[in-house]
């Protein structure tokens, strides 16, 4: 289960992002996640999914 706190979230998904996923869908794959849901929660302050970066900027 993700974190529901925008903040928390961005702090998580770039964690794992950074050590364990070699992209967004890979991790929402693998936890079971949507990441449209996840891209609008962060969206929601501000902050976009870089590909290139592979992290939420």
């Amino acid at each position: 289960m993700l974190p529901n706190d925008p903040m928390i979230l961005l702090s998580y998904i770039n964690t794992k992002l950074r050590d364990y996923y070699p992209s967004l869908d890979a991790l929402c794959d693998d936890l079971q996640e949507d990441r449209t849901a996840i891209e609008e929660k962060l969206n929601s302050v501000d902050y976009t999914y870089s590909e290139e970066l592979n992290r939420f900027l």
